[in-house]
């Protein structure tokens, strides 16, 4: 199988400096039909992209990853974009509920070592099983939000998942974000206007005072070293030779190849 390497994806990137969301979004749609789809926790930005892909009326479903200790607030957010925007929301499981794994495993989430094997059960594992649909996710990751992300790409290799990762808004910053929410209406997790300015698992997310990063109410009883679940690749790793294998035609559309099939 032909490879593409993050190293193919940097001229490809350059050029969609200039293209909107909206714009990068459809090329998705069209570049990878029914091989596509967005994840999202349905955070702000997350929200946001949600709301450009039901204004478009894109084929590209959301897929949702429920860990089963979601906070009731993010599962009623859920509902309510899918049905607001029309949007197909697949939600994703783990093959264990919380109360299973514990009897199991024990308490994994108040080590560092056992956060990582729990975020690998409950979000890595449920998404992996549906790798094999897609050769494309769609992500919010934005390089405002600081720290990795600063240097995330617009396009990015996935060799996890096999598949390209695009964000949309990686170079939206907060006022555009805010700016766009603001002038759509988009629905939000009422969360973020309780002190959470992310969200996740209700067991190891706290709110956050005035004075601290946005994230310290992620892990904050791991310590700061502690900052993200790892399914977004691109918060570990930079690196250029990371390689996924598409069908060559799918390449070619990605990198936009003129392909001639005259003989």
């Amino acid at each position: 199988m032909p490879l593409l390497t993050q190293a193919d994806l940097a001229e490809r990137n350059k050029a969609f400096q200039s293209h909107s969301p909206q714009e990068l979004l459809k090329w998705a749609a069209d570049t990878f039909p029914g091989r596509v789809a967005a994840i999202s926790a349905l955070q702000r930005a997350g929200a946001a992209v949600c709301h450009m892909i039901g204004q478009l009326e894109l084929d590209i479903p959301i897929l949702f990853i429920d860990t089963g200790v979601n906070f009731p607030e993010t599962l009623e957010t859920r509902d309510a974009i899918g049905q607001q925007y029309g949007l197909d929301i697949r939600t994703l499981q783990a093959t264990q509920t919380m109360e299973q794994q514990t009897s199991e495993l024990g308490v994994l989430y108040v080590t560092p070592e056992g956060q990582k094997e729990c975020c690998r059960l409950r979000k890595l594992e449920p998404l992996r099983a549906v790798a094999d649909q897609f050769d494309c996710l769609i992500g919010s990751l934005r390089r405002s939000e600081g720290g990795q992300r600063s240097f995330c790409p617009m396009l990015a290799a996935d060799p996890e998942m096999n598949v390209v990762r695009i964000n949309p808004l990686v170079d939206f910053d907060d006022q555009a974000l805010d700016n766009y929410i603001e002038t759509h209406s988009v629905i939000l997790n009422p969360l973020h206007k309780q002190g959470y300015p992310t969200v996740s698992c209700s067991r190891c997310t706290t709110p956050v005072l005035e004075n601290e990063p946005r994230r310290a109410g992620r892990w904050r009883h791991l310590g700061p070293w502690q900052a993200y679940c790892g399914i977004n690749p691109t918060d570990l790793e930079t690196d250029t030779q990371t390689s996924i294998e598409l069908p060559q035609p799918v390449i070619d559309k990605v990198l936009g190849r003129e392909i001639d099939f005259m003989i």
